[in-house]
């Protein structure tokens, strides 16, 4: 494991690493979560990273998930990256935050009051997107129908 000792003990700010794993609209609290998380081989923790690693919408997240669930030698299915969507209907939240502006808003607009309005999808597609994330945003927008 990278010559990282694992710890066969909770620690310390568990409690801490526990809410930040389940951040929904902070992709990076989640990974970073995982990461110190998967320093201690405890069954609290493999319950969180099992959790992580299935249920995760950023695939980074479910990636690191798995891995360090892996570096325990637990017994994991690597997880599917290809997924048509990670939130049900999302075409549909981006028409009625579209319609809800005026009707010669910008993007940067729409992207901001996206970010305001559903932070857990902003920041999902945003981390699953990454450098391609605009583009993808952009086109998404555009294509809406008003």
């Amino acid at each position: 494991m990278n010559n990282e000792e694992v710890i066969q003990e909770l620690p310390e700010n568990y409690d801490e690493l526990k809410r930040a794993a389940g951040r929904s609209a902070d992709w990076r609290a989640r990974l970073e979560a995982v990461e110190e998380l998967g320093r201690y081989n405890h069954k609290q923790i493999i319950d969180i990273l099992n959790r992580l690693m299935i249920s995760d919408p950023v695939y980074t997240v479910q990636e690191a998930a798995y891995n360090k669930l892996v570096a325990f030698g637990e017994e994991v299915k690597v997880p599917s990256k290809n997924k048509a969507e990670l939130f049900k209907g999302v075409s549909k939240i981006i028409l009625r935050i579209k319609k809800s502006l005026p009707k010669d808003h910008s993007y940067e607009e729409f992207k901001e009051k996206l970010k305001k309005m559903r932070v857990d999808i902003y920041d999902a597609y945003e981390g699953e997107k990454g450098a391609d994330f605009d583009q993808w945003l952009e086109k998404m927008w555009a294509s809406a129908a008003k």
